[in-house]
């Protein structure tokens, strides 16, 4: 077998197995019950390139106003279909440059791919639950 024919059978391989998890309900979801921790740019693409509503919270570990969200979005994951996306500006970066983010915390709403919103600060919960139900 050729490594191009090796390829094909590992990629329908993961292709068959993402559709059958689909089909048997939410498998994903005890995976998105919890915010997700973002290790880089891909990672962050990946959870937004999935669809549905991301929330993503830009925070820091030193950060007061963060420390205050942190149960709130942790709720928000568990309590919606939302994927809940935390990304840590002093370790990724890059990606905090990339998103022009300039305070903590900052976050971003994706709808279907698409950045929908964008809020610096902390909100309250109910605000956070009604923007998400707008988008679903």
């Amino acid at each position: 077998m050729s490594e191009r024919d090796q390829i094909r059978e590992q990629k329908a391989e993961e292709l068959k197995d993402k559709l059958s998890g689909e089909e048997d309900g939410d498998e994903t979801a005890p995976d998105r019950s919890e915010p997700v921790h973002v290790e880089s740019t891909d990672h962050l693409q990946e959870l937004v390139d999935e669809g549905g509503v991301v929330l993503t919270d830009f925070y820091a570990d030193w950060c007061g106003p963060c420390k205050m969200l942190e149960p709130i979005v942790t709720e928000i994951a568990a309590e919606t279909d939302a994927t809940v996306a935390k990304v840590d500006v002093d370790a990724q970066q890059r990606l905090a440059q990339q998103y022009r983010v300039q305070g903590v915390p900052t976050m971003y709403l994706f709808a279907d791919g698409e950045q929908v919103e964008q809020m610096v600060g902390v909100r309250q919960k109910d605000q956070l639950v009604s923007l998400i139900r707008q988008y679903t």
